[in-house]
């Protein structure tokens, strides 16, 4: 019998960095599967060596804000592939805010945060890979996904997907914010329903998130002040090579991240989050950043409180002149610089801290000056006063979020003040059990100057979801209401929204808040100067009311909007359904 031939010898992987976490699915003789399934999409044995990185995409036709996603985190993937990297692509939800407002499906939108976190937090830990790119489009992906970077604490590098451009209505510029207003205006004769069609019909010329400084864009510049995103990655448009350029760099970057062991522990400190809040009350940015800088803080494990948004907001002015305030877009940003030319203005004036760390490993101030070394920083005195104003002279001499507490919001509420810094209202309340029944008041051209509307059980618990209410803060304005009639909440605001409108009261009517113990006709005084919103009321009034009011039932007692309702906390604390997260 001939000697049998010696087994051919199985070809050696090339050694992989021993610190990598994909090693537990890639390495050794037991998972000669694992690394079957992997070749079954095309993957080899210098990928299988190579640094995992999961590119976390929440592409999706079910919004302007991500419909080209999945071009974005393929120049992400090249980057990452290009650079040594084993890139894989995995999806992820996302609701679009603009569709689903003034409807039930509002009410899914703030626990697509939770969900978006949740995901990416459960395939990367699943499937045990060693970085995130992790990219965002409508407004709460963005949260969402640097929730999960936070959570997994691996090397990450958040990537925006970009802004829309504005639209073109008989020759001015429009957002979508011009629509929603226009529906008010309808309603109150100062428009046509046919004007309204013809600018429903140019508002939104293409793909990416809402245009202003809304929630999408408040919160891709707070990525660049808190350091989870370079600066300059937040304002190129979404169909604009810029675009495109920033996702293949951050491919690069978070395998720079890999190699130097950097994390989002490493980069986010108690300073990171105060230069978020600085930058949010410096450009007028959404109120909805409260919220989601709050629920960044508690997953990260760092002590920050709502009234630190109003102690730094009374120090920070506001310097830029963007919508909804005021008349500019996130692309006019772009054009001049995008948010380094903010931060370097508030970091020069001392109003924040650029010694605080960015992922490119660089500090802020360093970050600074290799853009203006390499000529992607204009000189400050260049830029259009009119547009961006010195910190010496500018717009207001306070930044734009004001916490305002009383008996009826002891646990704080928040307002965006969008035109004089200095605002005093007092008259009766009209009460509403919910969102539509408000509408439904303003549409029907009931309210008066001098109104105070308040919408309750639109809470975290009591929605549940918490609600943004967009659709009736500008059937308001729209109206002709914008600085005389109050409206008040324990839901939420759009970016959008502009005028007198205070939302997140805390606690909310569902858990027993004063809110909930309000009446038709009780006198609300609201006092922006003092920070106070009060009803003329004494606290016993206040308690007996509460203890004759039965718990309102809730609305979901199965399904993903019961789970996610009766975990989430409270608004004042980020509405946070982690329970490892500190509240």
């Amino acid at each position: 019998m001939s000697q049998q031939e010696p087994p051919e010898q199985t070809p050696d992987i090339p050694e992989k960095d021993a610190n990598l976490r994909s090693r537990e699915v890639t390495e050794g003789a037991e998972r000669a599967p694992h690394r079957a399934m992997f070749r079954a999409m095309g993957f080899d044995d210098d990928d299988l060596a190579s640094p995992m990185v999961g590119i976390a995409n929440p592409a999706a036709d079910i919004t302007p804000c991500n419909v080209h996603l999945d071009d974005v985190a393929t120049a992400a993937l090249d980057g990452v592939d290009a650079n040594g990297g084993m890139p894989i692509e995995f999806g992820t939800i996302t609701i679009s805010d603009a569709i689903s407002m003034g409807t039930e499906g509002m009410k899914a939108s703030l626990i697509s945060r939770e969900v978006i976190a949740d995901s990416v937090e459960l395939v990367s830990f699943g499937e045990r890979m060693d970085a995130l790119v992790t990219v965002a489009g409508c407004d709460k992906n963005l949260p969402g996904m640097m929730m999960a970077a936070i959570r997994t604490d691996l090397p990450s590098v958040f990537l925006y997907g970009g802004s829309i451009m504005p639209g073109n209505h008989e020759g001015r510029e429009i957002t979508v914010q011009n629509v929603f207003e226009g529906v008010g205006a309808v309603a109150s004769g100062e428009m046509t329903e046919d004007e309204l069609v013809e600018m429903e019909h140019d508002a939104c010329p293409g793909a990416g998130s809402c245009g202003g400084m809304f929630t999408a864009n408040t919160m891709a510049s707070i990525s660049e002040a808190l350091g989870l995103a370079p600066l300059g990655s937040a304002s190129p448009p979404a169909e604009a090579p810029e675009r495109y350029q920033t996702a293949e760099r951050a491919g690069e970057l978070v395998l720079e991240c890999v190699e130097t062991d950097r994390r989002p522990s490493d980069i986010l400190t108690k300073a990171s989050f105060e230069n978020a809040i600085a930058l949010q009350v410096a450009v007028g940015g959404s109120t909805n950043a409260v919220l989601h800088l709050l629920a960044l803080a508690a997953e990260a494990g760092i002590d920050l409180s709502i009234e630190e948004f109003d102690e730094i907001s009374k120090r920070t002015p506001k310097i830029a002149n963007l919508q909804p305030g005021g008349t500019r877009v996130m692309n006019d940003l772009h054009e001049v610089g995008g948010i380094p030319v903010v931060v370097r203005r508030l970091v020069e004036g001392g109003y924040m801290d650029g010694d605080a760390a960015t992922v490119t490993g660089n500090t802020i101030a360093e970050e600074l000056a290799e853009l203006e070394a390499s000529g992607h920083l204009p000189a400050d005195e260049d830029i259009d006063e009119a547009f961006l104003a010195p910190v010496d002279d500018p717009f207001h001499e306070e930044g734009a979020i004001k916490i305002l507490t009383g008996n009826l919001a002891p646990d704080g509420a928040v307002l965006k003040v969008t035109g004089e810094d200095k605002w005093y209202h007092e008259g009766p309340v009209r009460v509403f059990e919910n969102e539509e029944d408000a509408m439904a008041y303003v549409q029907e051209s009931h309210i008066e100057s001098g109104d105070v509307l308040a919408i309750r059980n639109e809470g975290p618990q009591g929605g549940p979801g918490m609600r943004e209410m967009l659709g009736v803060t500008a059937a308001v304005v729209g109206a002709g209401h914008e600085d005389d009639v109050a409206l008040l909440t324990d839901g939420r605001f759009s970016g959008a929204t502009r005028g007198p409108m205070i939302g997140h009261v805390a606690p909310e009517a569902y858990v027993g808040g004063p809110i909930g113990a309000l009446e038709d006709g009780d006198v609300v005084r609201i006092d922006v100067d003092e920070r106070t919103m009060e009803v003329d009321l004494s606290d016993d009034e206040l308690e007996a009311r509460l203890d004759e009011r039965d718990q309102p039932e809730l609305n979901y007692t199965t399904g993903v909007l019961a789970k996610y309702g009766q975990t989430f906390g409270s608004a004042a604390n980020g509405a946070v359904t982690n329970p490892g997260a500190k509240r």
